[in-house]
């Protein structure tokens, strides 16, 4: 007889499927070593974005002046808004915690476990099995091994997002979502920002149209450093010095008060002793999958971060859904991640959905094109937005094969195209469908027009 009848590794979104399984009547097993909520909550998509509604205060007010309002900037009290954020988070995992801890049919582990065999885990010195298994370990940030960075005292984006001092200057390594996203938080709370990135743009897995565009808005912001590859991290001074080159072997240092390495993020796999339960990673160390969500071993699942299927916390909810029906509900339900939505919450927001111009290119796919800028809208004129636009890809029957936006509400105005490639809505579709004047959602409803057809 097995000790459970659901063991859950991991309480960010696996929390959701450990509470199913309770309230199905399932003996289940919660294993979670810190806050209820998994890295969303806590280390990533919450306290980021409640920070940065601090950064977006920051600009409203400067931006003012060009509305011809006089309002003056004093200053930022950057120790509260840390502490808002983490009592406010901070009681929801406890709250969380609680609940869990009081529900039936369901114990709470908080430590650590690894596989010691089939279906089985350690946990309190003590070997504990369980009928089915769900792996929702999730990931953390990538440090990887520069010359000289684990002999300084570097930020990851966990340290970052609860330091409750503003550095003087700050220099990021990495120049995608977590690098811009704290960049802008950064640079509103006065700290001299500077941006060192390997490839030629930042955010450079947008559609290159957007990732241009913003390297270009960033780069009047901050000290941007793109086409540079970080060789070294060492001390200079009260201040830390990071050098890097070009392709071309061209060597530049870059000084800052602080570093914060923000360079992606690995799953946990290679914490739980998979290879002990015949449980198969790929090269990259993300558990290989079906689309059951069931792994290489009989009666253990996977999801979210540790799964790779898409490093999103919408996406891990969507798992969940899934995991659910196939764990607890003994459902067969396949796992359709197609027209799966991004947003970057920097100034602008950027958003997308399916394919990039250049991932057309190299499949030597044909398309066609439309674009529709911001500016050119009647609240875009309203707004005084100068910069933004929405573009389309389409195959020249109208299928829609990709959209992507960088401008104000990018991440909510994407959300039309999301539903039109779900639901199997053609370009003109969208681009005939009335939208009401003079929202902003008339750009994506022009850009839709502009595609030839």
């Amino acid at each position: 007889m097995a000790d459970f009848d659901v063991l859950v590794i991991g309480g960010g979104t696996g929390n959701n499927v450990a509470a199913a399984a309770a309230d199905a009547g399932l003996e289940t097993a919660l294993v979670e070593p810190g806050p209820l909520g998994g890295t969303c909550l806590n280390r990533g998509c919450n306290p980021s974005k409640m920070l940065i509604q601090a950064a977006n205060a920051v600009h409203d007010v400067r931006d003012a002046e060009r509305f011809h309002v006089d309002a003056t900037f004093e200053g930022i009290d950057h120790a509260v808004v840390v502490d808002e954020m983490d009592e406010l988070l901070g009681g929801i995992a406890a709250d969380m915690e609680t609940r869990y801890r009081e529900r039936d049919h369901l114990t709470l582990f908080d430590e650590r476990t690894e596989f010691v065999d089939e279906r089985t885990v350690e946990l309190g010195g003590e070997a504990v099995t369980a009928e089915k298994i769900v792996i929702a370990a999730g990931s953390r940030p990538v440090v990887p091994p520069i010359d000289g960075l684990a002999d300084v005292d570097y930020l990851t984006s966990q340290d970052a997002l609860y330091r409750r001092t503003t550095p003087e200057s700050l220099v990021i390594l990495g120049g995608g979502y977590i690098a811009v996203e704290l960049g802008y938080f950064f640079d509103a709370m006065g700290t001299d920002v500077k941006i060192v990135e390997m490839m030629d743009s930042l955010v450079h897995r947008e559609d290159a149209d957007v990732a241009g565009a913003f390297t270009e808005l960033a780069a009047d912001r901050h000290d941007v450093y793109t086409g540079h590859r970080v060789t070294a991290v060492e001390e200079a001074d009260e201040s830390y010095a990071v050098h890097a080159e070009t392709e071309a072997g061209e060597a530049t240092t870059v000084e800052g008060s602080e570093v914060l390495v923000a360079l992606g993020r690995r799953p946990n796999s290679d914490t739980l002793a998979l290879e002990t339960a015949g449980i198969e990673v790929d090269d990259r160390g993300f558990v290989e999958t079906n689309e059951y969500l069931e792994t290489t071993a009989e009666g253990v699942w996977a999801q979210g971060d540790v799964a790779g299927n898409a490093l999103f916390k919408h996406s891990g909810d969507y798992e969940t859904r899934h995991t659910i029906a196939n764990v607890v509900d003994e459902e067969r339900r396949t796992l359709d991640l197609s027209a799966m939505p991004h947003a970057i919450f920097t100034e602008p927001q950027i958003a997308g959905v399916g394919a990039t111009a250049d991932d057309l290119d190299e499949e030597g796919s044909e398309y066609v094109t439309g674009r529709a800028d911001y500016a050119d809208s009647a609240m875009g004129r309203a707004k005084k937005l100068d910069h933004g636009f929405v573009k389309v890809l389409a195959d020249p029957d109208g299928e829609i094969l990709g959209a992507h936006a960088i401008g104000y509400e990018a991440a909510t105005l994407l959300h039309e195209a999301v539903v039109a490639m779900r639901t199997g809505a053609t370009v003109e579709d969208v681009g005939g469908t009335i939208h009401a004047h003079p929202t902003l959602s008339k750009v994506v409803e022009a850009a839709f027009r502009d595609v030839p057809r």
